[in-house]
């Protein structure tokens, strides 16, 4: 197996690590939940990102970004690319290359791109390519990884795109406003709970709002708007020891019990359950 490569360029950070089923146990959080990660995993392996599990029929490239909770549970094999947003920032460089934030904290949740055998083939020669560029003391060395890391985005991006039937100028201007939703729920969701609240921050009606993202999102704004509160309720609870009074008031609410029903509609489980099942291996993701 390759051996482990970093690299670091005053703050910019970039490493690549060989994963293989025996040591995908070393792999999993802590080491690396501050950097963005972009893992390609082979048909076969089992991964779960956010509570939410994919065994996988086909060759797969995970996008996960910093504080993001997952585990390589069968990991056949793999390689995962890791770096801090003094490297790459998404919000930039996304806006740069035309990306749409698609890959990276979207209203749709998929942190998963399935490929092809072509495509597996042609993302594993570019991890090849930023392996020696890792390697290499060329001056040149650090954009050239950057460049790579975009040629792996924008690919990515186009094989979601062209998979979701997204790519006509209608549907491209459709994604720009989903995509302005999801980093408004993002920057918000602990402090706005509500459809209006958001459809006022984008000058549109409730109803407009559900409307535009309910065309290419299975879920309704405010279902996203409740899953992402979940999901960070999720997080707190497995990782960190505050209570659920302490991690309701974390979510903006200063009412426990109207947030552990809350929690309760949403996942049918109350959070002091779901914190002891899930530590004991009994929930479901």
């Amino acid at each position: 197996m390759d051996t482990d490569l970093f690299k670091q360029f005053t703050f910019k950070k970039f490493g690549y690590l060989p994963i293989g089923n025996t040591d995908s146990q070393a792999f999993n959080q802590s080491r690396f939940k501050d950097f963005i990660k972009v893992i390609l995993v082979k048909a076969g392996s089992r991964i779960t990102v956010d509570f939410k599990e994919y065994s996988l029929e086909r060759d797969a490239l995970f996008f996960i970004n910093a504080g993001q909770w997952y585990r390589l549970d069968n990991i056949t094999s793999g390689e995962m690319l890791y770096y801090n947003r003094d490297f790459y920032c998404i919000e930039i460089h996304d806006k740069e290359v035309a990306c749409d934030g698609i890959l990276f904290h979207n209203v749709y949740e998929i942190p998963v791109v399935y490929l092809t055998r072509e495509q597996s083939s042609n993302m594993q020669a570019i991890f090849s390519d930023m392996k020696e560029e890792i390697a290499s003391d060329d001056s040149s060395a650090e954009e050239m990884l950057r460049i790579l890391l975009k040629q792996i985005i924008i690919k990515s991006t186009r094989i979601w795109k062209q998979e979701h039937q997204l790519t006509d100028d209608n549907a491209r201007q459709e994604l720009e406003f989903t995509r302005k939703f999801s980093q408004l729920v993002e920057w918000h969701y602990t402090s706005k709970h509500v459809v209006s609240e958001y459809a006022d921050l984008l000058s549109i009606t409730p109803k407009a709002l559900n409307k535009r993202i309910s065309k290419y999102s299975r879920t309704t704004p405010n279902d996203i708007i409740k899953n992402r509160i979940i999901l960070e309720a999720k997080r707190l609870l497995v990782h960190t020891d505050l209570s659920v009074k302490e991690i309701g008031y974390k979510l903006g609410y200063d009412d426990p019990a109207y947030f552990i029903r809350l929690f309760l509609k949403q996942t049918e489980n109350t959070p002091q359950n779901f914190r002891k099942q899930y530590l004991s291996g009994l929930v479901e993701n």
